[in-house]
């Protein structure tokens, strides 16, 4: 085999199963162990592989209540905003973007009374100028990742 598009085929096998073996990637990849390792361990230098973490189904540990907050902050707090939402537990995901909000994040709650408190409390930083709160009721697709494109095919 050929080394092109090597990378992007380790990180599509990683994507199907991220507790591969070095050795069994190097047979499904047709390359030697050693030239596994090298691409991989350079993946990983350059932050393309950003550790190995499991898919935690949050609904199957009671973590049934999704909300997703729009947020308008204070122009120079953004960052301190979005800092202190990255370091509340039980947001999964915070975004800063365009559009009428300044930020988005997404939570996960036990129930609702627990939504609410973590809520609150995020809301009394006083650098957020307005909010709006939305319930997930359905999650569709949640946490899905995507093969990366070979050879230009999408």
């Amino acid at each position: 085999m050929t080394y092109e598009n090597l990378d992007a085929k380790l990180v599509n096998a990683l994507l199907g199963d991220g507790r591969a073996s070095l050795r069994s990637l190097a047979e499904d990849l047709d390359v030697s162990v050693t030239t596994v390792s090298n691409h991989l361990q350079d993946l990983e230098d350059e932050g393309v592989i950003d550790g190995y973490t499991p898919k935690v189904d949050y609904d199957a540990l009671g973590y049934d209540v999704t909300a997703i907050l729009q947020l308008k902050v204070e122009g120079n707090a953004l960052e301190d905003v979005t800092e202190s939402l990255q370091r509340h537990d039980q947001m999964i995901s915070v975004y800063e973007v365009t559009g009428d909000y300044d930020i988005i994040a997404v939570g996960k709650f036990t129930d609702t009374d627990g939504m609410n408190r973590g809520i609150k409390t995020l809301l009394n930083d006083p650098d957020i100028k307005e909010s709006n709160t939305s319930v997930v009721l359905n999650a569709a697709s949640e946490h899905e990742q995507f093969d990366l494109d070979i050879d230009g095919s999408d």
